[in-house]
């Protein structure tokens, strides 16, 4: 059986054609992109849901859902243009998901990968690489709009100070070490070829030494594959998590150092110190960009409206009969245009699947649109703490950078 996922299909056409149903309704295409009433019927059964649990009930409830709703395929259409933006900007955020994944599994204090992915989706109702895949979606975001928008906004150098001296227990730090690594591993190698690999790692710590990028190193040189997409990054370290030998040398070096090959259980590991934050008030210079996000926050709001605005004149844009885009461009013509002309990769079932797990199901990043429901709707849900937060806490690190026994 034939299965076409459609907006509407004439009576002729499914006269002719009895073994065709249809298993989805498209309310909207944007650029190659589509709008599915499903996602827009989730997003309305997410705020429900939320705002059940903020204590509305009856009328109140309804009357709060209704309001919203109005907007849901505006902000579906939010996402869509600026995802699609940031790979026109050729912008990767890979690096920052896993650092931000890296710290919420330290501020979890789950160990176990396995057991932290199950704590997300009880904490989010997501299965993990959805709430991963939403995650990097809304930084996507969070980067257009700074690139796009917040790098064209001037704060004056006194208007930074001030905020700064009175939210100055906003910007209190914890010790911590920010590294980077290459792993070059002996696994089921004879002594030989880990001789080899040995010798490997004193030549790419002297590079490194010696200028070249350790980034670049890293991409082609280490054995760990996740940490090796990232430019060899690690999530940040508090002090007494990672192994004392390791630590000795880490907490007492600066920025850009770049440790002889540490000899670890899977062979070889070098380190680079990226960064490193000493315990208490974090000084003006280290956290002025920051500070700067914080206070241009309140001017991006109406020039964010104004951009998408742009996208959406700019974009291939078409809105099915009987459902509206409250952030309509004036003058664009977004009239439905006949099921034939649908592009072939967003017609059969399978492929409508994939698109839905690849959607972003918020909108805008939060701060950036002042509407009600603003958290819930504009960035995956923040999984709180589990209630037991005493107990020391150890995190898995990636490859050769095991946390201290």
């Amino acid at each position: 059986m034939v299965v076409l996922i459609t907006a509407a299909l004439p009576a002729l056409f499914a006269a002719d054609t009895p073994d065709v149903r249809v298993v989805e309704e498209i309310a909207a295409k944007v650029n190659g992109d589509i709008v599915t009433r499903g996602e827009l019927e989730e997003r309305r059964t997410k705020l429900t849901q939320y705002l059940r649990t903020q204590g509305l009930t009856g009328a109140k409830l309804a009357d709060t859902v209704k309001q919203q709703s109005a907007d849901m395929l505006r902000d579906e259409i939010d996402s869509l243009l600026l995802v699609q933006k940031a790979k026109d900007l050729n912008i990767e955020v890979d690096a920052d998901l896993n650092r931000q994944l890296a710290q919420m599994q330290v501020d979890s204090k789950i160990t176990d990968t396995d057991k932290f992915h199950d704590w997300v989706r009880m904490q989010t109702s997501m299965p993990f690489e959805e709430y991963r895949d939403a995650l990097r979606k809304e930084l996507l975001t969070q980067h257009v709009i700074s690139e796009e928008i917040g790098s064209r906004i001037t704060i004056p150098e006194a208007d930074l100070r001030k905020y700064y001296d009175e939210h100055k227990d906003q910007f209190m730090r914890k010790e911590q070490i920010f590294l980077s690594q290459i792993v070059i591993s002996t696994e089921g190698k004879t002594p030989e070829q880990a001789a080899e690999a040995e010798k490997k790692a004193k030549d790419l710590a002297e590079r490194g030494r010696k200028g070249e990028k350790f980034s670049d190193l890293a991409r082609a040189n280490s054995d760990d594959p996740e940490t090796a997409r990232n430019g060899g990054q690690l999530p940040p370290y508090p002090r007494g998590m990672l192994q004392k030998a390791i630590e000795d040398v880490v907490f007492t070096q600066k920025k850009g150092y770049v440790t002889d090959p540490i000899k670890v259980s899977q062979g070889f590991v070098i380190l680079r110190v990226d960064d490193r934050y000493e315990e208490g008030q974090a000084s003006f210079e280290d956290v002025r960009e920051q500070v700067n996000e914080i206070v241009a926050r309140p001017l991006m709001e109406p020039k964010v409206r104004e951009f998408l605005t742009q996208l959406r004149k700019d974009a291939f844009l078409q809105i099915k009969d009987g459902y509206v885009d409250s952030g309509a461009a004036p003058g664009k013509e977004t009239r439905w245009q006949d099921v034939a002309t649908l592009r072939p990769d967003t017609t059969t079932k399978e492929e409508v699947a994939s698109h839905q797990k690849k959607k972003l199901l918020w909108l805008i990043p939060a701060g950036y649109v002042n509407r009600p429901f603003q958290e819930a709707n504009t960035a995956p849900a923040k999984p709180a703490k589990p209630a037991d937060s005493s107990k020391p806490t150890e995190v898995p690190a990636p490859a050769a950078v095991v946390p201290k026994p």
